[in-house]
C-alpha cells in the first residue's frame, strides 16, 4: 500500500509475528518481535533500513545483519 494513512493500520506482513515495539522515522519504520528480530521498511536512500543497500522497501523485511543477536529495543530517526 503506497497511500498515506491518517489512522493506524494493521500490517499484514507482520501479522504472524508477535510485534512488541514499533518506531517510526521520517520516512521509514522499524518493528521488533518478541524473539528479538528487527524488521524495517520505507525509504532507504541513506541505508537506514539495515539491509546493506538503499532499496526502498514497501513491505517489512527482516534485518538479516542482526541475525543471531537478541535485540531489545528499536528507534528510528529522521534519516
Amino acid at each position: 500500500d503506497q497511500q498515506n494513512q491518517l489512522l493506524p493500520k494493521r500490517i499484514e506482513a507482520l501479522a504472524c509475528h508477535s510485534v512488541v515495539a514499533v518506531s517510526a522515522g521520517g520516512a521509514h519504520s522499524l518493528a521488533l518481535t518478541a524473539g528479538g528480530r528487527v524488521w524495517s521498511w520505507g525509504w532507504a536512500y541513506f541505508g537506514q533500513l539495515g539491509h546493506g543497500d538503499n532499496e526502498e522497501q514497501l513491505l517489512p523485511r527482516k534485518v538479516e545483519a542482526l541475525a543471531g543477536q537478541r535485540i531489545i529495543a528499536v528507534s528510528a530517526g529522521e534519516s
